[in-house]
């Protein structure tokens, strides 16, 4: 995993600020950042891993950079964040030990990849999963409050400049909320709901106690939970597993009233079976940050719909992120090089 001097060359496959590729070295010393900033598509805003589209390299350029990447122990970032060039780079270079993806949910990234059984077990990958913990969880507590404040109806009766008469909001630290997911974002949506006052349920498979957490809700119960709750939170990734795992026997379950906040992977969510449940109140509010197709399509009735926020897959971007990502690389550096369990590894079988 690294050489003989207990070093290890990672290579930036992705743009990484000068800063932070030397905070990675600082803060841990055996890491050599390989960089050639010249090389990469520039950024267009925050975490802006894959860089502006309309940037090409020349064919000289082009070649470096495979030569540079190829000659890593490590990767930060896959290549370009693109499958076929993480695929290429495996089938070049032997030494390839460690790839840290930049995405929570890199997983369905590295399944992209179509790499075979023996490169899988070859090659270490983690990811980011949790670094976005935090603002995912608090795009989490906002959604479950605007639906509980009633933020579309206050909206509609400002724009439309009617005072009604008074009518009763939702009591945050009264109401059951469902956390789909106990992993790094689900975690911290518990510890914040839980603090507001909330009764917290979450999903496990593990079965291991959660911070936070009054009731562990086996995933085969998911359906009988939803029947007993006041709000849902989704903050599962996008795999085979859960693919439309909240769907038409979820929606048929819920309360009348019920609000949901999605934070996770949109397909996790089947959004033609969300959409009856909208029209007749069973959901009563919807937030939602991720969705099955994005950019989500003009004509999906999602965007028009009365009780339905859309964020466009914002919530987790933060001036904060890249250098939170840097340091997880660091701190999974050391732990390679120790000889010590990584964090976040993909389930290169289920690809989460």
């Amino acid at each position: 995993m690294a050489d003989i001097e207990n070093k290890l060359r990672a290579v930036a496959a992705v743009p990484l600020t000068e800063e932070l590729c030397r905070l990675i070295e600082e803060i841990e010393p055996r890491v050599e950042m390989i960089r050639d900033h010249s090389l990469m598509h520039p950024m267009r805003g925050p975490a802006d891993w894959s860089g502006d589209p309309e940037h090409t390299r020349t064919a000289e350029q082009q070649t470096a950079f495979e030569a540079m990447i190829d000659s890593a122990d490590a990767l930060f970032g896959i290549p370009d964040v693109d499958p076929a060039a993480l695929a290429r780079t495996v089938a070049a270079n032997p030494r390839l030990r460690w790839v840290m993806t930049t995405a929570a949910g890199g997983g369905a990234q590295v399944k992209s990849a179509g790499l075979g059984r023996a490169d899988l077990d070859r090659i270490t990958f983690t990811t980011s999963a949790g670094v976005h913990g935090g603002p995912l969880a608090e795009f989490a507590v906002f959604g479950v409050l605007a639906g509980a404040k009633g933020l579309a109806r206050l909206a509609r009766d400002q724009q439309d400049r009617v005072w009604p008469e008074r009518w009763e909001m939702r009591q945050l630290d009264e109401m059951t909320v469902l956390v789909v997911g106990l992993g790094g974002i689900g975690a911290e949506c518990a510890r914040r709901f839980h603090a507001l006052g909330a009764q917290v349920w979450g999903t496990t498979r593990s079965g291991e106690s959660v911070e936070g957490v009054d009731r562990l809700v086996p995933l085969d119960g998911l359906v009988d939970a939803a029947r007993h709750v006041d709000a849902i939170v989704v903050t599962l990734p996008g795999t085979e597993q859960t693919h439309h795992l909240i769907g038409a026997d979820v929606f048929e379950a819920v309360r009348p009233g019920t609000i949901l906040a999605s934070v996770g992977r949109g397909t996790v969510i089947d959004e033609q079976a969300l959409l009856p449940a909208l029209d007749d109140g069973r959901i009563a509010f919807a937030a939602l940050d991720v969705f099955e197709n994005e950019p989500l399509a003009v004509e999906s009735p999602l965007w028009s719909h009365p009780n339905v926020l859309v964020s466009p897959h914002t919530a987790a971007l933060s001036s904060k992120e890249e250098e939170r990502i840097a340091r997880r690389f660091a701190e999974n550096a050391a732990r390679l090089l120790d000889g010590h369990p990584l964090r976040a590894v993909v389930d290169t079988v289920e690809f989460y």
